[in-house]
């Protein structure tokens, strides 16, 4: 069965980051992803008073016989590291990437997920469309010197992101296949794309050499993956038998008690 990682920023919301990360490896896994070393997600919002240490961080996945596997490198809304679709903020958002190729080194974290920040009202879809291939590129190279490979994440705009511009894959294969960089990928969020497109094993096994990891909740509500309208074990089959070796990102709010829709959710999937 694929790897499964854990979003620390959507369990035990009520704990400060490094004993979430206890809290997951004793529910029995492995890997651990999250949201933005700038703050930390409190069930409520991103609270910039708990900054993510990397030190610390480190320090936490190794007591608890955890590895990170990826971390947003900026905000979907460009509040964080601005807008990729906007050429005026591109030596802010090349600077933000930087920033996080360095962190994700420092705690030993392979992959960072990019997006496409918001929908321009002043721009053309061809210009932004222009405008996060040239970013884009030049953000592969950065990664390929620090050994680290891009994700890029189409979210979907009807239900959680509205506004935001890469909402859905279409684009996001074409920039990564015209790249053409092993450092960069796709990040394939099942939740997102039901929502904005469907069709998932038809685009998964078309897809699957630049799928660099998933993201998955339940449909409709973005809960456990369970008694929803996707057959995650299912799908969970189908990309085991096309050879993916990477993670299957669990990024959902468990209605649950937290450690027991963990435990429901791995034995699920298995």
């Amino acid at each position: 069965m694929a790897k499964i990682s854990v979003c620390a920023e959507c369990f035990f919301t009520d704990l400060p980051f490094e004993q979430r990360i206890e809290k997951i490896a004793e529910a029995g896994y492995k890997y651990i992803e999250f949201w933005h070393p700038e703050g930390t997600f409190n069930g409520a919002g991103i609270d910039f008073n708990q900054a993510k240490d990397a030190g610390t961080l480190k320090k936490a996945a190794e007591k608890n016989g955890v590895k990170f596997n990826d971390f947003a490198f900026g905000a979907w809304d460009g509040s964080i590291g601005g807008n990729a679709t906007n050429s005026d903020d591109h030596d802010k958002w090349l600077k933000q990437g930087e920033k996080m190729l360095t962190f994700a080194n420092a705690i030993d974290c392979p992959r960072g997920i990019i997006l496409s920040g918001k929908t321009q009202a002043d721009l053309t879809v061809e210009q932004m469309n222009e405008n996060l291939f040239t970013v884009f590129s030049k953000a592969a190279k950065l990664a390929k010197k620090a050994g680290v490979t891009l994700v890029i994440e189409p979210l979907n705009s009807l239900v959680d992101h509205g506004g935001y511009f890469l909402d859905k894959t279409d684009l996001a294969v074409k920039m990564v296949r015209e790249i053409n960089s092993s450092n960069l990928k796709v990040l394939f969020d099942v939740y997102h794309m039901q929502i904005m497109q469907g069709n998932l094993l038809d685009f998964i096994e078309k897809n699957i050499d630049i799928i660099g990891h998933f993201h998955s909740a339940g449909v409709p509500g973005r809960a456990e993956l369970f008694d929803t309208e996707i057959n995650y074990p299912a799908l969970i089959k189908k990309i085991d038998e096309l050879g993916y070796d990477g993670c299957f990102g669990l990024e959902y709010f468990p209605k649950l008690d937290h450690s027991e829709s963990l435990k429901r959710t791995l034995d699920y999937l298995s």
